[in-house]
């Protein structure tokens, strides 16, 4: 037999092997075309067909209008062309909650006058906190119409479904996201673009401003108060499993888990049976959930357990977060409601502090203080319970033993992003950079729970609100560090694979995301992704600042 030479074949393999290396290059050309295509491509309306599936749910589209607006023209062509059911909803709706959502027939796509961005995969509709970031993007990347009309989406939101969602279909009437919006009006009345004149900037401002306060007022709300701290917390208005989710197996494996760490189990788990008679299930309707109204609920069974009703309450609270999931509040963030949190109080700070500037250009002076102080006493109250000064660190605060977190959290940059860190907490906070900072950027903590809010994992918006943080205090070395590194593993990532995806794996510095606990899929799009590269690449485009150990904003 004759023996074939391998040097053909091996030089094959090596001319396949350099092919892959040169097309796996980082390239931000590669990753500015992508973004360039991907505002279209995640673009949607309520009046287009591709905006009404949702894949979160198996029911046919179904539209709703709210019950005291006139039908828009447009609706009339989408219900045939579309074969969508429109419909009116049952009430007029003034505040969040109202509208229960489990005695609506089905559920649907909430209507929105203007075209928005999606995050991308299965969230096709507008988010409360992705928004922010996205509209950051838009007005980087001069669309300033698409911005202006996505905070115009979420003013309707305000004035006809009660307040900002955590997006527009009719299972979120219960819960918001994460308080953007004071800073939303900010990016686009502070773009040139978005208005023709000063004097229309400020007509607009005057119909918004009051729709901000009433949204502002959620957070104020008896349900958002966390114990007597006079700080907020996260609280879904709703009660047992979330009615997007499709099937109970999240809850069975949260069952098991606890059952595995009964350390971690605080009164979580209630032992019952599967098939309980009509006497044990109205004990349920108070000691877990309704079985009757969800049938997840019914079928969130293992073992011989069943979840407690502060367990529902804890995931609705942490899907209002935006953190869903992690184990940093708890097990699958079963204690996010029993926390009073630095990166919701930072939030409200700068809502504050927004509104107050909202006024005073309003002509509003009486307002204007009545904002000032509220910032004020806010950040007293986050100096007495959130800042850390052993650990030098802002940590959560958790109102049922009294005590604050012993996790460090990479929410503790949002102070600095809010401007309320004195100069020497700013320093402090820089100093533990190594806590987070990673090859790929900052992850979210040092715990490896397998959930994807925890460490190794990685996410546009925290990774920009430290830096923006880190750059305003006067740290632009570290922030130019760190913005280098995020972007960097995002143009690693599309040139692997060719897409940008929702969270990044900060450890390896690529797109390798593999999540144990919650959520498995790395989402392609995406939304949040695409508007912080962009402000990340604008940061690290200006001439280089040097460095400052003093901050540069005022508290």
């Amino acid at each position: 037999m004759k023996r074939r030479s391998l040097r053909p074949v091996l030089a094959a393999m090596l001319l396949l092997a350099s092919t892959a290396v040169a097309a796996a290059q980082a390239d931000p050309a590669a990753t500015r075309a992508y973004i360039d295509k991907a505002w279209t491509t995640l673009t949607r309306a309520t009046d287009d067909c591709a905006s009404l599936v949702d894949p979160k749910v198996a029911t046919e589209p179904v539209l709703y209008l709210p019950a005291d607006v006139p039908m828009p023209p447009s609706l009339e062509a989408t219900r045939h062309r579309c074969k969508v059911d429109v419909r009116r909803l049952p009430r007029v709706v003034t505040a969040l909650g109202q509208i229960d959502a489990r005695t609506l027939p089905v559920q649907g796509l909430l209507y929105l006058p203007h075209p928005y961005v999606v995050p991308g995969g299965m969230f096709n509709e507008m988010y409360g906190w992705d928004s922010y970031f996205i509209v950051l993007g838009l007005v980087a990347d001069h669309h300033a119409d698409l911005a202006r009309g996505m905070v115009d989406n979420f003013l309707y939101e305000i004035d006809h479904y009660g307040g900002v969602l955590n997006a527009n279909r009719s299972y979120y009437f219960s819960r918001s996201q994460p308080p953007f919006l004071g800073e939303m009006m900010r990016a686009v009345i502070d773009d040139p673009a978005s208005f023709p004149d000063a004097d229309a900037a400020t007509a607009w401002l005057r119909k918004a401003y009051p729709l901000a306060v009433k949204d502002h007022a959620i957070w104020l709300g008896k349900p958002h108060q966390a114990g007597d701290t006079g700080l907020a917390r996260y609280m879904d208005l709703g009660a047992g499993p979330v009615l997007e989710m499709r099937n109970a197996d999240y809850l069975k494996g949260v069952i098991r888990y606890l059952e595995k760490h009964p350390a971690k189990n605080h009164g979580y788990l209630v032992r019952a049976p599967e098939h309980p008679d009509a006497t044990e299930a109205t004990r349920l309707k108070t000691r877990s959930c309704d079985l009757a109204a969800s049938p997840v609920c019914a079928d969130a069974w293992a073992d011989g357990y069943r979840l407690s009703a502060d367990y529902y309450a804890g995931d609705r609270a942490m899907r209002e977060s935006g953190f869903d999931t992690n184990f940093h509040f708890g097990p699958y963030g079963a204690a996010t409601h029993h926390y009073a949190a630095v990166g919701l109080n930072s939030l409200l700070y700068r809502y504050e502090r927004d509104l107050h500037d909202f006024a005073l250009r309003l002509g509003k002076p009486a307002e204007a203080a009545h904002w000032a102080a509220l910032a004020a006493q806010r950040k007293a109250a986050m100096n007495k319970y959130l800042w850390r000064a052993d650990r030098g660190l802002f940590m959560d605060y958790d109102t049922t033993t009294g005590q604050p977190s012993d996790d460090p959290y990479l929410t503790t940059f949002y102070p600095l992003w809010a401007g309320l860190a004195t100069p020497a907490q700013a320093k402090s906070v820089r100093d533990h950079l190594a806590l987070f900072e990673r090859k790929g950027g900052l992850a979210m903590s040092g715990d490896a729970s397998g959930a994807q809010w925890d460490q190794p994992f990685g996410w546009a918006p925290t990774n920009w609100l430290a830096v923006k943080g880190l750059d305003d205090y006067g740290f632009h070395d570290d922030a130019r560090r760190i913005a280098a590194k995020f972007a960097g593993t995002v143009d690693r990532s599309l040139a692997a694979d060719g897409t940008i995806r929702e969270k990044y794996n900060m450890v390896s510095g690529n797109a390798d995301v593999r999540i144990t606990a919650g959520y498995t899929e790395n989402v392609i799009g995406f939304g949040w992704t695409n508007g912080v590269w962009l402000k990340l690449h604008q940061l690290l485009d200006r001439a280089p600042a040097g460095k400052a150990e003093t901050a540069t904003v005022t508290p």
